[in-house]
């Protein structure tokens, strides 16, 4: 790998920046019902490459368990999908989070393994992004943030009223849907990136050529 060392842009550069654009919400599926599930199962099928997150009902209480995931995010480059968990929607995604023909890509994932096997479902072929900046010299894990600025040199806001929302409610706002598609979508992007600047690590590398997804690293 070629040395990037570089430094992470100060909170008040990062502030300077354009603001990331998401995906607009015409580009975004809120998914409730088996039916819904069933008319996306073939594009998802498709994708071999996909953005993933989570988002769960914060607890407040000391010795209150934790009934997450209640949202599910995979992405594309071109779409969005967030699938409000039910055990049906869960058994649905089983085979595509179990896939290792799929690679899925987010930040902060560890906890999300532990949920997820507490709930029957292994995670495959899930890559945690936090982890691949050592060649732009850095020795901690790089929040999503601070990677899509150090990358792209835009803003990519966190809003901590609406990432410790309830995550479980029926009806999702406007903001918690572009919120959580966002935190699938960008993690693509920024795989793609590292992909096209050949900061893959050589294992990671051997997985994206099984699966073709270097054969075409732009992501757009």
């Amino acid at each position: 790998m070629n040395d990037q060392s570089q430094q992470i842009p100060s909170k008040e550069q990062i502030l300077s920046f354009p603001r990331f654009e998401n995906l607009p919400l015409n580009k975004i599926v809120v998914i409730n019902t088996l039916e819904q599930c069933h008319e996306i199962s073939e594009e998802l099928a498709k994708a071999t490459l996909l953005g993933f997150d989570t988002e769960s009902k914060p607890t407040f209480t000391k010795g209150e368990v934790q009934t997450g995931p209640h949202l599910i995010q995979l992405a594309t480059a071109e779409k969005a999908y967030l699938f409000q968990v039910s055990p049906e929607i869960l058994n649905f995604l089983k085979p595509f989070l179990e896939n290792t023909n799929q690679l899925k890509v987010g930040f902060g994932l560890k906890n999300d393994l532990h949920l997820f096997r507490k709930k029957g479902v292994e995670l495959h072929r899930v890559i945690e992004l936090s982890k691949l900046f050592s060649s732009f010299g850095m020795t901690s894990p790089l929040g999503i943030k601070n990677a899509m600025a150090l990358l792209f040199q835009v803003h990519f806001p966190k809003s901590k009223s609406i990432s410790t929302s309830n995550w479980a409610k029926k009806n999702l706002t406007i903001p918690q849907i572009l919120y959580a598609a966002a935190d699938a979508y960008a993690p693509v992007l920024i795989f793609k990136a590292l992909l096209d600047l050949n900061l893959i690590p050589a294992d990671i590398i051997k997985i994206t050529t099984e699966l073709g997804i270097n054969e075409n690293k732009s992501p757009n």
